[in-house]
Formats: C-alpha cells, structure tokens, sequence
C-alpha cells in the first residue's frame, strides 16, 4: 500500500461547481425534436433541472454548497484526508465520502457542524420563490 500522499485532485463534477449561482448569467438546455429547437431557460438549480421535486432539490442544493466550501478548505490547506478529520471532528471515512460526492450521507446540520470546527461561519439567506 502507497503511503504518498494525495497532491491534486482530479476535476469536480460541473453539479457541484455551477449549482445554483444567481451571478453568473441563466443557462438554456436545448433539446431537439425532429428537426425542430426547444429552448428551456435553466432555474439556476441543477437538481430541479434534473427533474426532483422543489423541496429535495434545495435541500440538494444547499447540502452540495456547502460540500463545496468543506472541498476548498482541505484544497486551500493541502490536507490529507486524516488531517481534515481532525480538523472538522468527523472520521476519515467522512471526508472520504466527501470526497467522492457522496451527498445522500450528509445532512445539512452534519455539513453546517463541519463547517463551524473548521472555524466557517455559516449564513443562510431566506428569500421568496421565483416562482
């Protein structure tokens, strides 16, 4: 077994890294039905694009930005998974489960806790529906 330790990282899946950004400008999917265009302007949430309901797809939403920040921190800090156990008082198969995007096994609270012993304050902005 490697010792070595993980250098880089290889490219996240672009649902963690685009999912719901209201600064960026709105993608369109475009779908093609014998040789005619329909254009469907994007709700900035992938999960609801990809069809779940308006609750579970905040509630992915929500839980992947903040797997994101968790990401950037061992990124910005060049931690091994042990180090970034210690540091967000979980076990080292957590972050492994981080690290593969495993969202199902996070709840909010245990990302939001995560966060705070990495010294990250969390806000949440609650705001009306744009539909």
């Amino acid at each position: 077994m490697s010792t070595s330790k993980r250098v880089g990282r290889t490219k996240r899946p672009a649902t963690r890294r685009s999912a719901g950004s209201t600064a960026r400008p709105r993608a369109v999917r475009e779908r093609v039905y014998e040789g005619t265009t329909h254009v469907t302007p994007a709700d900035g949430n992938v999960f609801a694009d990809l069809g779940f309901p308006p609750a579970e797809a905040e509630n992915l939403l929500l839980r992947s930005e903040l797997m994101t920040a968790l990401m950037r921190i061992i990124e910005r800090r060049r931690l091994t998974q042990t180090q970034a156990a210690k540091l967000f008082a979980v076990t080292q198969p957590r972050i492994s489960d981080l690290n593969r995007d495993k969202i199902d096994r996070f709840t909010l609270d245990a990302l939001v806790n995560m966060l705070a012993h990495a010294g990250v304050k969390v806000r949440l902005v609650i705001g009306r529906s744009a539909v």
